[in-house]
Formats: structure tokens, C-alpha cells, sequence
């Protein structure tokens, strides 16, 4: 399955998914879930997002938003990299949940 969101009507609404990686729970923590305000804030006020209606769940988000600027893509693209710089940098400053997050399994498999 393709990771990359087709949009053919630029100026259209669109529902969109996406999760963590191993759908491991990172935004239970308030730091990380902060992060997601934090991105959407930021994708407001620069890239023109106009969002209908969102769901932060501990490690997935639902969106249902527009593109003010026409370019979904690049909206889409610009939120997932704001937000996954500002968690590598909060985890990179508390290593605690780090370690925590490499403890957890998926479907017996333990993730490292």
C-alpha cells in the first residue's frame, strides 16, 4: 500500500490517518501530546491548514482538513516533519520514555 496521499482536488476536504511507527503509544505522555497541539498550531499560523476536525489518539491522529493554500501534500509533509523533529528533540531530552518505549511489544514482538 502506498504511504503517500494522493489528493486529486487541491482545494478539497480531505480525511486523512496516520499513525506512530508499530503503533507504539507516544503521545500518552502530555510533553508528546503537546507536540501535536503544538504542530497544528504551527501549520494554522504557516501553512494555511483549516481543520474541520481532528482525533489525537495515543498513537495515531485522525484529520479532516483543506489546504488554504492548495497544496495538501506539502501541508501533510511540513506537519509530519514538524512534529517528528520536536519529538526526536523531547526525547532526546528525556531519555526516560525512551527506554520505556523500547520495552513494549508488539504481538510478542519486542520492539527495540
Amino acid at each position: 500500500m502506498s504511504r503517500k496521499y494522493k489528493f486529486q482536488n487541491p482545494t478539497a476536504a480531505y480525511f486523512v490517518s496516520f499513525a506512530t511507527v508499530y503503533w507504539v503509544d507516544v503521545f500518552t505522555r502530555q510533553a508528546y501530546f503537546a507536540i501535536l497541539q503544538e504542530a497544528m498550531e504551527h501549520c494554522r499560523t504557516k501553512n494555511g491548514i483549516e481543520v474541520f476536525t481532528f482525533c489525537f489518539m495515543p498513537s495515531h491522529v485522525h484529520l479532516i482538513f483543506r489546504s488554504a493554500n492548495d497544496n495538501p501534500t506539502g501541508l501533510l509533509r511540513d506537519f509530519k516533519g514538524f512534529t517528528a523533529r520536536k519529538i526526536i528533540k523531547a526525547s532526546e531530552e528525556n531519555p526516560s520514555y525512551v527506554k520505556h518505549l523500547r520495552k513494549k511489544t508488539i504481538n510478542g514482538i519486542s520492539i527495540k
